[in-house]
């Protein structure tokens, strides 16, 4: 099977390589090693920015930064994964536009992390960080939001802030939300920093209420799997934004705080109220997906972890024909998996490419990816990566 791998890199290894890293770039031992996660979204796409509810989980792909702190006020930010030098910052002089003005580089998430501290009365200054990570960038699975994580974290850490995994992922979004320029939930973040190992993350976006369910696959025979299609479409760069866009103008039509205050044995009325027509199949995705949540919990608390299964393809087509996100690669792993004797499959993430997953029954995971792989080949698309979702834990301090 095509894999990426799912070692996290936060063993006794993986501690000693970020502390290698960090001192052939900065010459000085580190004050410590942190990790953070990628996500994978079990159901609930596009819920989080709606008030309503979600249920990722931790993947064993982590990003992970060796740390000291400064007092000079001086941020230093190198990456292992990215070609260039170390990027040099001044804690107080960030501002959302990012010192260099590049918002879109690599460093501005962490910098944007050190900027919603300071924002928020934190009395944080410089820092040295070597990161390197393992989460696939361009998938879907949040490599993003773990950069910032860890980044909070090691800075939590290193200057005594004693921020609940919570408020760390509260200023992560607003890193990424004001200073970046992307206007994300708070799924991914929370995700990163409130996961714990074997469990999915149930959380109602709206208060941060949240609740581990266990997700023990392998007790009953079953695998998930995540496909990396390896593509990305420009398209979604912008439609993001606008589909966000759309929401809100669904809540104001109806007159709500958010669409998750729609009921859904109330949804054929409230469609019936919103008169843009490009705005309805939005509203509908938004209140289905919601009540696809709720009736995941309700089969998950009641054992009956494959009937999740048809579920997942019906989110997939919610997000396929209302949403109007996902792209063809997409689709032909959902459609290949579902035709190839998968219990159930879907998109995951933000939509036009990134990653898909698949619930396939142990003895029937490996004709699934080869039936999927195969579809690939016959398209002419460059071959996914194919790997096992199993519920890691959230961030953390490794060494």
């Amino acid at each position: 099977m095509s894999g990426t791998g799912g070692t996290s890199g936060t063993g006794v290894a993986g501690v000693a390589e970020a502390q290698d890293g960090f001192r052939e770039v900065y010459g000085a031992e580190p004050d410590g090693v942190w990790t953070a996660p990628g996500r994978v979204n079990l159901i609930g796409e596009h819920t989080d920015y709606n008030d309503g509810f979600v249920m990722p989980l931790a993947l064993p792909h982590t990003c992970r930064v060796a740390a000291s702190r400064r007092d000079d006020g001086v941020l230093r930010l190198y990456s292992a994964d990215a070609s260039g030098d170390v990027v040099q910052l001044r804690a107080d002089e960030l501002a959302p536009q990012g010192a260099t003005g590049d918002r879109g580089g690599w460093a501005a998430y962490p910098a944007g992390v050190v900027w919603a501290l300071r924002a928020a009365g934190h009395d944080v200054g410089g820092a040295d960080l070597h990161f390197h990570s393992t989460v696939p960038t361009g998938a879907g699975l949040s490599s993003s939001a773990a950069l910032e994580v860890s980044t909070a974290v090691a800075l939590n850490d290193l200057y005594g802030l004693g921020l609940s995994p919570e408020d760390v992922a509260r200023l992560c979004q607003r890193a990424e939300n004001d200073f970046v320029g992307v206007p994300c939930g708070i799924m991914d973040q929370m995700a990163s920093a409130c996961c714990t190992a074997g469990n999915a993350l149930y959380l109602d976006t709206r208060d941060l209420t949240q609740r581990q369910v266990p997700f023990d696959l392998a007790a009953q025979g079953l695998r998930l799997l995540v496909v990396d299609t390896r593509v990305k479409h420009e398209l979604g760069d912008g439609e993001y934004a606008k589909r966000r866009a759309g929401c809100e103008a669904g809540a104001r039509a109806l007159g709500v705080p958010a669409l998750r205050d729609v009921a859904y044995g109330e949804l054929d009325a409230a469609l019936a109220r919103v008169e843009d027509p490009a705005v309805r199949p939005l509203v509908r995705h938004i209140v289905t997906e919601n009540e696809r949540v709720q009736e995941t919990i309700r089969l998950l608390d009641a054992g009956e972890t494959r009937a999740i299964g048809p579920v997942l393809t019906a989110g997939h087509a919610s997000l396929r024909d209302d949403f109007e996100i996902s792209c063809a690669e997409l689709d032909l792993v959902v459609d290949t998996a579902n035709a190839s004797g998968a219990v159930g499959a879907r998109m995951t993430g933000g939509g036009f490419g990134g990653s898909a997953i698949v619930l396939v029954e142990e003895a029937a995971a490996e004709k699934v990816t080869e039936a999927v792989l195969a579809a690939f080949a016959a398209a002419g698309h460059r071959a996914p990566r194919v790997f096992d979702a199993v519920p890691g834990e959230g961030a953390r301090r490794a060494a």
